[in-house]
């Protein structure tokens, strides 16, 4: 699926962003027996529904004449929201300094399945987080099921 949504981005990125939006992510899934491509945008200010809606329209008939998806899917558009899914390392690299949450598959050997801490760096084979204790840790990637950005609501 991930050559999937490779593809798409690279059909669909120049055409979102010369309608001035950002393409921040592309996300094929199956959930249950339904198959959904996920397009999520980005701009100053924020995304609204007509922005979905504009860029959706602008897209629809790009995907169905590239016909990469055979099965029947969904198409949605939107914002990626205030707390962010990272899976890229562009989106690794403007979050350097942001608190963030790291999800592992399972426990680590102190026993934690999950991180908050401040991003301080990454590579291809892990990245660094600072805790609020101020101690850095390094989490292989590997082990990583989900990364997203930490909202701070007052």
């Amino acid at each position: 699926m991930a050559n999937i949504e490779e593809k798409v981005e690279k059909l669909i990125k120049s055409k979102i962003e010369n309608i001035g939006y950002e393409l921040y992510d592309v996300e094929y899934a199956k959930e249950g027996k339904d198959y959904y491509l996920r397009i999520f945008i980005d701009k100053n200010g924020g995304i609204d529904l007509n922005d979905c809606e504009k860029v959706s329209n602008e897209i629809n008939e790009i995907l169905d004449q590239a016909d990469y998806i055979k099965e029947q899917y969904y198409l949605e558009v939107s914002s990626p929201g205030i707390e962010r899914v990272i899976r890229k390392d562009s989106q690794l690299e403007k979050n350097i300094g942001v608190q963030i949450q790291v999800r592992l598959f399972k426990k680590d050997d102190q026993g934690k399945k999950e991180y908050v801490g401040t991003l301080k760096s990454y590579n291809k084979d892990d990245i660094t987080i600072e805790l609020d204790s101020n101690e850095e840790i390094k989490l292989q990637r590997k082990n990583i099921s989900q990364i997203k950005t930490v909202y701070k609501w007052n």
